[in-house]
């Protein structure tokens, strides 16, 4: 177990990269904005070469720090001030030998905005490719990706006591979750993903994270949570000896195992009403479509759950291959490149996967009662908003409001369009009736739903004032259509338009 990082020494480096103006915006002013997209990429030299001779502190540092670049150690000191060359040696982010200084870890400014407003952080993780110069070790900590910002951005915004980060890797999903949650203990198998974990929350000044090693719920056996959230390796890789296992993307299970084994396991460990969130990967086999699978993990859990899974995208077998062979860092055109190319599509075979699904988890105990929410869904589009939580914690809390309700409750209730909505109207030239009447969602989802005259109707209709019911019934006499029909229509499409968030169901 590695020692616990001096608490004052994370301070005191946190007030020397605040004064050197060491945040997300400054770098990118300092290097561009394609040297900074670059450097996403595996590209340090654009960076490197807008910066130039610079041999102010934030030069310094992004070389070091960011760039993965050796740094003059007087150069150092002097961006350092405080915690100096010495201190960065003890916090392991940086050897010295001799007047020059190595980085051995990355430290980069992360902005982040919720309910709460924005902000930013200092994440440090482990070098990545570039600054290796070759493919990463197994027991690499991976810094921020896409899929920590996704995770992240899902996170309900709603208050909670207890809070768990299965997985926790570098702690980014702590210290989002710690935003809302009063305590969260962040597990991990790798003592050194632990250690990363809290030297972040230390030099972001950050509270109330507990670190735990183990895998899965063994480190909190027995114990119940508020929040659950969970990164974990997923990754579906060959159990073979050829194969590297890189401990932050990979599990140790076959196939999709690992997220079964969470989504069956995780109500125990769920108070009542408690939300689990997580990513994962699932296979559809043998003619079983991955949804569906996901589903059978639902209802094979030993406490019944609440369940929205989303699946955003599907690849095949030998997409995903290459995907995380090249994650690894091994080089397309390369004999090794192939030969785990092999190794991954026989691995693929041997349980007849057809395709691999990824997407987002969202699993509830009930307050009380069955199950009564179950969407299993295929957005295979891009998202178009920052942050999905504050989408989710009231789609929630619009699906248990209405579900409370009868036909005629919800027929006697008020609702209003959502500003983000907007409708197109589709029509044939010399048309005057349109063929096609589609409503467009700026926000959540970004969903695009084609609906019909009646349903476009209600819902341009729906501006706060009148119920739905009477709305109904004035436009059942516009269209010369029965009214108890339209209702028996439209009524369980307006609630499904109001969990969607294309409606609001106004407050009593």
């Amino acid at each position: 177990m590695l020692h616990e990082p001096d608490p004052l020494l994370c301070e005191t480096f946190a007030a020397d990269l605040s004064a050197a103006g060491f945040t997300a915006s400054a770098l990118k002013d300092a290097w561009g904005a394609p040297a900074d997209d670059a450097i996403a990429r595996g590209l340090r030299g654009p960076a490197a070469r807008a910066l130039g001779d610079r041999d102010d502190a934030l030069a310094v540092l992004a070389r070091l720090l960011v760039l993965g670049l050796a740094q003059p150690a007087a150069s150092v000191s002097k961006a350092l001030p405080g915690v100096g060359t010495e201190g960065l040696v003890q916090l392991r982010i940086a050897t010295q030998h001799a007047a020059v200084v190595t980085p051995a870890a990355v430290v980069r400014p992360h902005s982040y905005a919720d309910a709460m407003g924005a902000g930013e952080w200092w994440i440090a993780s482990d070098l990545n490719e570039a600054a290796l110069g070759g493919p990463l070790p197994e027991q690499h900590v991976l810094g921020v990706g896409r899929a920590s910002l996704t995770l992240a951005a899902l996170q309900l915004p709603t208050p909670a006591t207890r809070g768990l980060d299965i997985g926790a890797g570098c702690g980014i999903q702590a210290l989002r979750a710690r935003r809302n949650v009063d305590h969260t203990i962040a597990t991990d198998v790798s003592d050194r993903a632990l250690w990363f974990t809290r030297l972040n929350a230390l030099i972001n000044g950050v509270d109330a994270i507990e670190t735990r090693s183990g895998s899965l719920f063994d480190p909190v056996a027995g114990e119940a949570f508020d929040r659950i959230v969970s990164n974990p390796p997923f990754v579906i890789t060959p159990r073979s000896a050829e194969v590297p296992a890189y401990e932050y993307r990979d599990g140790g299970m076959v196939g999709d195992d690992l997220v079964s084994a969470f989504v069956t396991g995780v109500g125990e460990h769920l108070v009542p009403g408690g939300v689990a969130q997580l990513l994962g990967n699932w296979e559809s086999r043998d003619g079983v479509d991955g949804l569906d699978r996901v589903r059978e993990w639902v209802q094979s859990s030993a406490v019944p759950l609440d369940a929205w899974i989303v699946e955003r995208e599907s690849v095949d077998p030998l997409a995903y291959a290459e995907l995380w062979v090249r994650d690894g860092g091994t080089l397309p055109g390369t004999a090794r490149f192939a030969d785990l190319i092999d190794a991954w599509l026989d691995d693929f075979a041997s349980r007849k996967v057809s395709a691999v699904g990824f997407g987002y988890l969202l699993l509830r105990r009930p307050l009380s009662g069955p199950p009564t929410l179950a969407r299993y869904e295929k957005l295979h589009q891009a998202l178009v908003a920052d942050s999905l939580g504050v989408h989710l914690a009231e789609a929630l809390e619009t699906h248990d409001r209405l579900h409370e309700l009868d036909a005629e409750g919800v027929a006697a209730s008020v609702f209003t369009v959502a500003p983000d909505v907007t409708e197109a109207r589709h029509h044939l030239p010399g048309e005057e009736d349109p063929t096609i009447i589609e409503l467009r969602q700026g926000g959540g989802f970004g969903r695009s739903l084609n609906v019909d005259s009646g349903l476009a109707a209600l819902v341009g209709a729906c501006d706060g004032d009148l119920a739905a019911g009477v709305l109904i019934d004035a436009i059942a006499q516009l269209l010369e259509v029965d009214a108890a029909a339209l209702r028996a229509d439209l009524i369980p499409r307006v609630r499904e338009l109001a969990v969607m968030g294309f409606l609001n169901l106004n407050t009593p």
